[in-house]
């Protein structure tokens, strides 16, 4: 049966690519509007992004990312998840990002629903052993990264059942937390990108059909694209020009099911003045409020 066609009003300001500051956009756009949010922000470990220098003070860091997780907070509907990826930070200065960030979420209110465990198979290129076979100084070398999943308000996230589009094998995989998955091979223009399997279990597991998938740090645009491909509007948020750019060109050639009424992409990325409400300005926070995303 195909998916209603009728387009609230607060859909006329998703199915693009919007550059500008997460924060600032998310507060731009209509309140509870958004089903599921996947991301993974900058690690603050020193990755080479472009146009942002990775290495904020940890406070300063948390702050910042505070600001926007509150930012998201508003736009999801009730129910609505946020899945948010993160990566053990280091093996000699271990810092349990991991926990700061879910202690944070749990503070302003998000329902921490479960952690995934995200294994990549990364070993065979190991080259730090610390102390080798010997119990004075040895590593663990983190071949995982953590995907930690919340609600907002409520466990449930209402929905039209025909629009259920994960099948009972699948669901039966998924729900098992531990997800073996390799990661993204092909960069894309990005040093950090996701890889497309882990998206799709995603977005099967947390949204119906023709439900709002958000990234505020959407890099060359992943989460978008398997959004649209798999029957869901969607929202690229990022900061550097050329992601958004890269972003919406892989967008443009994902093409939904045929009765998924997803509207073509416009043909150009959105400036920051493309959200609902007042118009969305510049940047002009300290760096990390610009900073553009990990994946």
């Amino acid at each position: 049966m195909p998916l209603s066609t009728r387009r609230p009003a607060a859909l006329r300001v998703f199915d693009r690519v919007v550059r500008g500051d997460a924060r600032t956009v998310l507060e731009r756009l209509p309140a509870e509007s958004v089903h599921l949010a996947v991301t993974s922000p900058p690690y603050n470990v020193r990755i080479e992004y472009r146009g942002y220098s990775d290495d904020l003070p940890p406070d300063q860091y948390l702050e910042w990312l505070k600001g926007v997780w509150r930012a998201l907070h508003r736009v999801l509907v009730p129910g609505g998840r946020f899945v948010l990826n993160v990566a053990p930070t280091s093996i000699k200065d271990f810092r349990p990002i991991h926990h700061d960030l879910s202690r944070d979420l749990r503070a302003l209110g998000y329902i921490m629903r479960t952690e995934i465990i995200w294994y990549k198979q990364t070993m065979g290129r190991r080259t730090a052993w610390g102390s080798w076979r010997s119990p004075s100084n040895p590593h663990i070398v983190p071949s995982w990264e953590y995907v930690l999943v919340f609600s907002k308000g409520q466990w449930r996230l209402p929905g039209d059942p025909a629009a259920v589009d994960i099948t009972a094998r699948e669901f039966e995989r998924f729900s098992d937390g531990f997800w073996q998955i390799p990661p993204e091979r092909r960069r894309k223009g990005h040093p950090a990108p996701f890889p497309e399997e882990l998206i799709e279990r995603l977005v099967k597991f947390y949204s119906y059909r023709g439900n709002v998938v958000l990234d505020m740090f959407g890099g060359t645009g992943t989460v978008a694209a398997v959004a649209r491909r798999l029957g869901r509007h969607y929202l690229n948020i990022d900061s550097s020009a050329e992601y958004c750019r890269l972003a919406a060109e892989r967008i443009r050639a994902a093409t939904p099911p045929p009765d998924a009424p997803i509207p073509p992409p416009p043909r150009s990325v959105a400036g920051p003045r493309a959200t609902a409400g007042s118009p969305v300005s510049r940047p002009s926070a300290p760096p990390a409020a610009s900073a553009p995303a990990a994946r």
